[in-house]
């Protein structure tokens, strides 16, 4: 008799979410992760069986919570959060590395709203909170050090106390206290957040120390193998309802020829985790597991955003901030309208509404009005490192910026009026079309080969008829090539004057050649 068995894929949740956390509420789980530079910051998820994931909000969804000054340099922000349930209210803790550092929030319900920041005077940062069982409340950063403080004003009441610096491996970071039967275990990440990442463990009685190293660390990690998923680390850890322990983790994907590239950021997985001889095991993290023993899925997304809402969707962000006089959802109900602000580091008067790429091979299709506005669809990582459509004075161009270098690589005329703009990504292995001409644009390879991890296509459709602009080369657009720690973020922007968008689609297949470019 054949017996099925459920299995799951990872990445649980993909695209740019890094350093996960998760806690459970009965049979509820919620998990936050880092948001950096962009605004709102810190998203939450919500789910019932730690596989499927939905975005119930941000943290940090005002500016009161969340300033970031438009100075602030791609991959700074906020860093690292951890979400605790602890006498029937929700706490998030993290680190605003742009600000005054180290802050906690509370809510009554993970949906929010939550508090104002209460700050905490100590150093480091990844911060964590555990509490004992007289009802004391520790917070663990990275160091790795402890400290006794008061959750409702912030004062350090103890510490502090250095406790354990991990292996030996470069930058001890993300702890994570789990008070465990008679043991207090010390859960942290170590050799960077790069390729030689890596999670170890310690244990004491006390959280105070002294601990003492599993004798199997790290208990995780992919360095040095050939594993498609890499980086692993930042982890996280949660017994499920039935008893079972799990591990959400972030990890890369990289592709195409040495030293591979990664274009979508670091990513949530999760694993399960053993135990044995009083020590937790994890790994190695496959791209498919067998499941946990709640199966709870949920219907996919939908494809398309109407802006038929008075507030955005919770997964469309931007860099640095959101002034109330850049966009409207209301000024042209059904419509995006978003306006030229002031300048930014890269483009004076930029107002940009993305959302993170979260499958390899994808397509985003949106409805724009430019009227006299310079606006468009943009591919962006940093500041530097972007591809774009642009429309602008009855011409849409694609764009490039690499680093100091910004070239327009195509270009065509449109007729005024509404026009639908396409930016299709596939896999640097799937064939590209052959080159054809049509009306003044060529499509044309600009330096794509089989060695860089994907391929971006172009396209414009004014009428009935797509124009075919450009594709470039996606490792220019990695971390490899960019460095940071977010990743790929697709959306609408305009930098001069005032542009209306209709809809926006963002498909994706495990199949490129499910989804071609029209």
């Amino acid at each position: 008799m054949l017996i099925s068995v459920r299995t799951y894929d990872n990445p649980v949740i993909g695209g740019f979410h890094p350093d996960p956390s998760v806690c459970r509420v009965g049979e509820d789980y919620y998990l936050v992760c880092s948001s950096f530079e962009y605004f709102p910051g810190v998203p939450i998820f919500h789910s019932r069986d730690l596989v499927h994931w939905r975005q119930i909000g941000n943290v940090l969804d005002r500016p009161s919570q969340l300033h970031l000054p438009d100075d602030v340099p791609a991959s700074r922000g906020i860093y690292a959060p951890t979400i605790r349930h602890h006498d029937d209210r929700f706490y998030m803790i993290t680190t605003n590395v742009s600000g005054r550092g180290n802050f906690l929030v509370t809510a009554d319900r993970p949906e929010g709203p939550w508090s104002d920041p209460v700050w905490l005077d100590l150093p480091g940062i990844d911060p964590d909170l555990a509490w004992d069982d007289e009802g004391s409340c520790w917070c663990a950063t990275s160091g790795n050090h402890v400290a006794r403080v008061d959750p409702v004003t912030g004062k350090v009441l103890e510490g502090p106390l250095p406790v354990w610096s991990g292996t030996g491996g470069k930058y001890p970071e993300a702890p994570h206290l789990f008070h465990i039967g008679e043991w207090w275990y010390l859960l942290m990440s170590e050799g960077g957040t790069e390729r030689a990442h890596a999670v170890s463990i310690a244990r004491a009685r006390s959280p105070r120390g002294p601990y003492e190293p599993c004798p199997a660390n790290p208990i995780l990690t992919h360095r040095g193998t050939d594993r498609p998923i890499q980086s692993t680390g930042h982890a996280d850890m949660v017994q499920a309802a039935d008893g079972t322990w799990w591990m959400v983790l972030l990890g890369t994907r990289p592709r195409g020829h040495t030293p591979e590239f990664h274009v979508l950021g670091r990513e949530t997985f999760l694993t399960p985790v053993r135990w044995v001889d009083g020590w937790p095991l994890a790994g190695p993290v496959e791209a498919r597991h067998e499941a946990p023993a709640a199966w709870h899925p949920l219907p996919p997304p939908p494809v398309r955003d109407d802006f038929d809402t008075e507030t955005p969707a919770p997964y469309w962000i931007s860099p640095r901030s959101r002034p109330g006089g850049s966009w409207s959802l209301t000024e042209r109900p059904g419509w995006l309208t978003l306006h030229a602000t002031g300048p930014t580091l890269d483009r004076p008067g930029h107002t940009f509404f993305g959302r993170r790429q979260q499958h390899h091979d994808c397509r985003v299709t949106a409805r724009l009005e430019p009227g006299q506005a310079r606006a468009g669809l943009s591919v962006r990582l940093d500041e530097a490192h972007h591809y774009d459509i642009e429309v602008h004075d009855g011409e849409a161009s694609v764009i490039a910026r690499i680093g100091p270098l910004r070239q327009r690589v195509a270009r065509t005329s449109v007729p005024p009026g509404p026009l639908t703009l396409v930016i299709q990504i596939r896999t640097a292995e799937t064939p590209p079309p052959a080159p054809t001409l049509t009306g003044e644009a060529e499509t044309r390879p600009l330096g794509v080969g089989v060695h860089g991890p994907d391929v971006i296509a172009f396209a414009a459709r004014a009428g009935e008829e797509y124009v075919h602009l450009a594709e470039l080369d996606g490792r220019y657009l990695s971390t490899e090539v960019a460095t940071g720690f977010t990743g790929r973020v697709i959306g609408m922007y305009v930098t001069e004057g005032v542009a209306a968008f209709d809809w926006f689609d963002y498909e994706w297949s495990h199949d490129p050649s499910a989804a071609p470019c029209p």
